[in-house]
């Protein structure tokens, strides 16, 4: 339960938040004018900046999900639904992602959408190959190189098993994507002449991979819930390319607060929000690597098998 001393503070939001709307422009119009100069910059300078384009766009593509930049729903899902990743439906995201905020859940095998931890009676079940790759996963540099085929692979093997079942919202999600990709690909595809798979690998796998980078470490599985979020301080490269959801201890206590007042409530509350997390706080991503780029971050069973009982009634 939140305490009166440790509730977070909240206040009226802005109708529009400025800086928001203003950077969701400037990343379409950034993705428009560079994706038209393919034959024309070599590849090796293009595809940095294509790559952090599309990371920043799925960065503001979980500043959507709750509710930013504007106060309409409606509004904030035309900013948000452009696929410039073309594998992830926006409202699928949205779904996931609110279940994933239930805290309570948070690291459950099956509770949580967002969970690398598995149930032993599923991971008994896994292939000895299949247990060599989530194991590999463990670490930073087997997340960053193999976890983009992984996650893609296995939300579009779930997503079709859910739209064969007739899942409720799923078939009316996956055909407004579809149409949504229609002009990302033929802008990409007939006006800029870059070919579908350059753009996946110049752009897409590398910018999910960056993504992974961010919620590599950012849960444990621990028996309170405040414990299972971390922190990490100190990313002046990435932080601002996450839109400071490394901060992630914070944005689970109060999603509602805008990216861009992220530090400084930081700085006014970071005693608190560590003393509560346990001190599950990395320097920087740089600690993160020292720590977890060749050695496993944690095992893939959950230490527990779920969350308490009590926690996920």
């Amino acid at each position: 339960m939140t305490t009166a001393a440790s509730a977070p503070r909240t206040r009226r939001r802005p109708a529009i938040e400025w800086p928001t709307l203003l950077l969701v422009l400037a990343v379409y119009a950034g993705w428009l004018a560079v994706s038209s100069l393919y034959g024309h910059w070599p590849l090796l300078v293009l595809a940095p900046v294509m790559t952090v384009l599309v990371t920043l766009h799925g960065s503001l593509q979980h500043e959507i999900v709750h509710g930013h930049p504007t106060r309409s729903g409606t509004v904030n899902r035309l900013l948000g639904i452009i696929p410039l990743s073309l594998w992830l439906p926006f409202d699928r995201y949205c779904y996931t992602h609110r279940i994933h905020h239930i805290d309570e859940h948070l690291t459950d095998p099956l509770d949580d959408p967002e969970s690398y931890y598995w149930t032993p009676e599923d991971w008994a079940r896994v292939h000895p190959l299949s247990r060599f790759f989530l194991d590999l996963q463990q670490t930073l540099a087997g997340r960053i190189v193999i976890g983009s085929f992984w996650a893609i692979g296995k939300f579009l093997r779930a997503e079709t098993r859910a739209i064969i079942a007739n899942e409720p919202g799923v078939r009316r999600a996956w055909l407004e994507h579809v149409a949504w990709c229609v002009p990302v690909v033929g802008w990409l595809v007939v006006v800029c002449g870059m070919p579908l798979h350059i753009y996946l690998l110049i752009a897409v796998l590398p910018a999910n991979g960056i993504q992974l980078i961010r919620s590599f470490a950012e849960h444990r599985a621990q028996p309170r819930e405040r414990e299972r979020v971390a922190i990490v301080e100190g990313s002046w490269i990435l932080g601002p390319l996450f839109l400071f959801n490394n901060l992630h201890s914070l944005h689970h206590e109060a999603p509602g607060v805008p990216w861009y007042e992220y530090n400084a409530r930081y700085r006014a509350d970071r005693e608190r929000l560590i003393a509560e997390n346990g001190g599950l706080v990395y320097t920087s991503y740089l600690d993160v690597a020292r720590r977890f780029l060749f050695r496993p971050h944690d095992k893939p069973q959950h230490p527990t098998g779920r969350v308490p009982a009590r926690s996920r009634r």
